[in-house]
C-alpha cells in the first residue's frame, strides 16, 4: 500500500536552489507566465512544445545552428519533426570542457583503475577520429563495439559521432549468436572489441568468440582490439582483420577534434530490443533528439551540472550507458564501473562512491534489494555525504526498497525511481527535484512528455491500472527501425493499439499524489478471472520476505482460465515447506489482494534474465506452455530456462 505521507521532503532551500526550480523561473520569464508549481510547468511543456524545447536548447547552450522552425507536423506520431532546419554534432556538445579536471574515472572491479582528464579524453577522441577517417569511415557508416563500460567505449562513440557515423554497442558477455543477431543486421564497417573482461574476480578471454564472430560480418574492414586483460596482441593475432587499438593509433598524434554538423534527425545510435521473443529490433535514435532529451533529464530532473560525479551501473548493451555518457555535456565527470557489483563483496559500489565523492548514484531495483537482503547498511559504513541523488531503474522499485534506501543507505537523499526504455533512449517518468518522494511511486512525468494512463477504451484514468501512453510527440522518438523502409514494424511496435498515440507497453497507474507506479510489462500482466493484475505487485510482497531472494511470476492457461504460477529462488538453507508456501500466499493476499495469490508456488535455483538484468517473464511463460523460446542468445543465463520446463506440478 502506498504511504499517505512522503518518505522524504527536501528543505525549502534545497528545493529553491534545484536546477528544476531555476529552470521554472527561466521558463516563466520566457513565457510571460508564472509557473508556481511543477504541475503548471509540465502542463506548459506539453501544451506549448515549441516554446518549451526551444527554451531547453537555449538554456543549455546547445552548440549548433538552431534554425527557424522548432516543430513541423507536430500533431503526427510518428511523423513529427523537431528542429527540422537545425544542424549540430553530438560529440561537439559533449566535448565542450577542457583541462586537467577528471572527465572519466574507471574501475574494472578491483583489478583495473584508470583516470582521464578532459584533455586526455580530447586526445584519445582525436586519435580515434583520425584512425576512423583513415580507414574510410564516413557519415552514416556504422561502427559496432563489443566492449566493457570503459573509457575506450566512450571515446569510440564520440569519435564516430564527430564524423557523423552511427555507434552501436553490446557487452562482451554476449554469445556469438547474440552479437551476430544484432550487428549482422546493420552491416558495420568497423568493429571494436576487447581481449576479454573481468567478472566476479575472474578474467574471461573472448578471443575464441571473436574468431567466430568476425568472419560472419563481411562488411567489417577494420577490427580493433582494446587491451583490458593484457592479452590484446594474442587476441588480435587470432582474429581475422584485427590489430590492437594501441598499434592502430600509434601513427596518429593528438590534435583538435573536428566536428561535422549534421541535421537534428541524423542517426547517432542503433540500440536493440531484448530479442527474447525473436530477432532483436534495431532501433535508430537521432543525435539531436538524444542530446536534447538527455540534457533536459540530466540538468532539470537529475540536477547534474559542472563538477558533478555521475555513476550508473550499466553495460554497453543497455540504454542506460547511452544515457550516462551524455552527462559529459553537462561538464560532469563519468564514474564508470565494469564487472560484478558484488566483487569482491556488496560494498564495492559504495566504496567507489565514498572514494570518488560520487554525487549521482544510479543503480537497479534488484541491486538495492540484494544489498538489503545481504544485511548491508552503507549508512553506517561509508561516507556518502556527497551523494545527492540515488536513482533506480531496470524494474519497479518496491516500497520496501524505497524505505531501505532512506533507512540503510542515506536518510537525506533524493531517491529518483525512473522508467523509460531502449525505445526512447530516455525516460517517460522520473525524479522531480524539489518535490516529495512517496514510497513505491515514481515522482512524475518528464517535462515535455504528455504521459497518461489509459484504460482499454482509450480513456485517461487516475487511480486505476492501465496502459502507459504518451499522447504527443517528443524529440527522442526513434528515427525508425533499421531495415524497415516503410515504417511498418515501427508503427506496429508503438502505434497499433491507439492511433497517433505512443503505447509503451507498461502496465501503470497514476496515483492521487500525481506519481506513477509501474506494475510490470503489459504483455506480462496476469488475467485470472479476466482481471488484469501486474506482476510487480506480487514481487513487491514476496521479495520482502527474508526466505525469498527473488521471484518470477507467469500466468498459465488452465481450465479455460489463467492461473497464477509463482517461482521462487530461496535464500541459502531455506526449503519450500508447506508452511512457507502458506506464508507466501498470506503475504500476497494481505499485501496485494486475493486475486494476486498464486495457485501454485514452486522453487527454482535460478531465474532467467537479459544481459541488462531484467527477468524474462515472457520466456518463462513460453517454456511453461511447452512452446520454444526463439532467441535464447538474448539471455545472460539461458540454462535457467530448463528448470521451468515440463514441471509435473504444472500438469495437475
Amino acid at each position: 500500500m502506498v504511504m499517505a505521507s512522503p518518505l522524504w521532503t527536501p528543505s525549502q532551500a534545497i528545493a529553491e536552489a534545484s536546477a528544476m526550480r531555476v529552470f521554472m523561473r527561466y521558463a516563466s520569464e520566457r513565457a510571460g507566465r508564472d509557473f508556481d508549481s511543477y504541475e503548471a510547468l509540465h502542463r506548459w511543456s506539453v501544451d506549448d512544445r515549441e516554446a518549451f524545447w526551444s527554451a531547453v536548447w537555449d538554456d543549455n547552450g546547445v552548440i549548433g545552428d538552431k534554425g527557424e522552425r522548432v516543430l513541423a507536423d507536430g500533431d503526427k506520431m510518428p511523423g513529427a519533426r523537431f528542429f527540422p532546419d537545425a544542424s549540430l554534432n553530438f560529440a561537439e556538445n559533449l566535448l565542450r570542457e577542457t583541462g586537467a579536471g577528471d572527465a572519466i574515472v574507471f574501475r574494472g572491479e578491483d583489478k583495473v583503475e584508470r583516470r582521464l582528464n578532459w584533455d586526455d579524453l580530447h586526445a584519445l577522441v582525436s586519435r580515434l577520429q583520425q584512425l576512423m577517417i583513415a580507414r574510410g569511415v564516413k557519415a552514416g557508416d556504422r561502427v559496432a563495439a563489443m566492449i566493457p563500460n570503459m573509457p575506450e567505449a566512450v571515446a569510440g562513440m564520440l569519435a564516430a559521432a564527430s564524423i557523423g557515423a552511427i555507434w552501436s554497442s553490446c557487452s562482451p558477455d554476449f554469445g556469438p549468436k547474440g552479437v551476430l543477431d544484432r550487428f549482422s543486421q546493420i552491416e558495420p564497417v568497423m568493429f571494436i572489441a576487447c581481449d576479454g573482461y573481468w567478472y566476479n574476480g575472474k578474467s574471461i578471454a573472448i578471443a575464441d568468440k571473436l574468431a567466430e564472430i568476425v568472419p560472419q560480418l563481411p562488411s567489417v574492414g577494420t577490427v580493433l582490439i582494446v587491451d583490458y586483460l593484457g592479452e590484446a596482441e594474442a587476441a588480435a593475432g587470432a582474429t581475422p582483420k584485427a590489430e590492437t587499438l594501441d598499434a592502430a593509433l600509434a601513427t596518429f598524434d593528438a590534435r583538435p577534434v573536428t566536428y561535422r554538423r549534421m541535421p537534428f534527425a541524423h542517426p547517432l545510435y542503433i540500440l536493440y530490443s531484448s530479442g527474447t521473443t525473436g530477432i532483436p529490433k534495431c532501433i535508430v535514435h537521432s543525435a539531436g533528439g538524444t542530446l536534447l532529451q538527455h540534457l533536459k533529464e540530466h540538468r532539470y530532473h537529475a540536477g547534474i551540472g559542472p563538477g558533478d560525479r555521475v555513476f550508473y551501473f550499466t553495460t554497453c548493451g543497455w540504454m542506460m550507458w547511452n544515457w550516462l555518457v551524455t552527462a559529459l555535456a553537462s561538464r560532469a565527470t563519468l564514474l564508470l564501473f565494469d564487472g560484478s557489483p558484488f566483487a569482491p563483496d556488496g560494498n564495492v559500489l559504495f566504496d567507489y562512491a565514498d572514494a570518488e565523492k560520487m554525487t549521482y548514484f544510479g543503480t537497479s531495483a534488484k541491486f538495492i534489494d540484494a544489498v538489503r537482503k545481504a544485511d548491508l547498511r552503507p549508512v553506517d559504513t561509508h561516507d556518502l555525504s556527497t551523494v545527492r541523488v540515488v536513482s533506480s531503474t531496470g524494474s519497479p522499485l518496491s516500497p520496501e526498497g524505497f524505505r531501505f534506501v532512506y533507512d540503510g543507505i542515506k536518510a537525506d537523499v533524493h531517491l529518483a525511481s525512473i522508467s523509460g526504455g531502449t525505445d526512447i533512449v530516455s525516460c517517460f517518468v522520473l525524479g522531480i527535484p524539489g518535490e516529495p518522494v512517496y514510497s513505491g511511486e515514481i515522482q512524475g512525468p518528464g517535462l515535455g512528455m504528455a504521459v497518461e494512463v489509459w484504460n482499454d477504451d482509450g480513456e485517461p484514468v487516475v487511480g486505476e491500472k492501465g496502459e502507459l501512453v504518451c499522447t504527443r510527440a517528443f524529440p527522442s522518438m526513434p528515427v525508425g527501425f533499421w531495415n524497415d523502409p516503410d515504417g511498418e514494424k515501427y508503427h506496429a511496435a508503438y502505434f497499433d493499439r491507439f492511433d497517433n498515440v505512443w503505447c509503451h507497453g507498461d502496465f501503470a497507474e497514476i496515483t492521487d499524489n500525481g506519481g506513477i507506479i509501474i506494475h510490470g510489462r503489459s504483455d506480462a500482466t496476469l488475467n485470472p478471472g479476466g482481471v488484469r493484475i501486474g506482476t510487480a505487485e506480487i514481487y513487491n510482497q514476496v521479495e520482502q520476505m527474508d526466505e525469498v531472494l527473488e521471484a518470477i511470476c507467469v500466468g498459465q492457461q488452465w481450465d479455460d482460465d489463467v492461473r497464477v504460477v509463482l517461482f521462487v529462488r530461496l535464500a541459502e538453507g531455506v526449503a519450500l515447506t508447506d508452511d512457507l508456501v502458506k506464508a507466501i500466499r498470506t503475504r500476497i493476499r494481505t499485501g496485494a489482494s486475493p486475486r494476486h495469490v498464486p495457485a501454485i508456488v514452486l522453487p527454482v535455483d535460478d531465474i532467467p534474465r537479459t544481459k541488462s538484468g531484467k527477468i524474462v517473464e515472457l520466456a518463462v511463460r513460453e517454456v511453461v506452455h511447452g512452446r520454444p523460446v526463439r532467441n535464447k542468445e538474448a539471455l545472460a543465463n539461458p540454462e535457467a530456462l530448463a528448470q521451468f520446463a515440463d514441471r509435473p506440478e504444472l500438469r495437475a
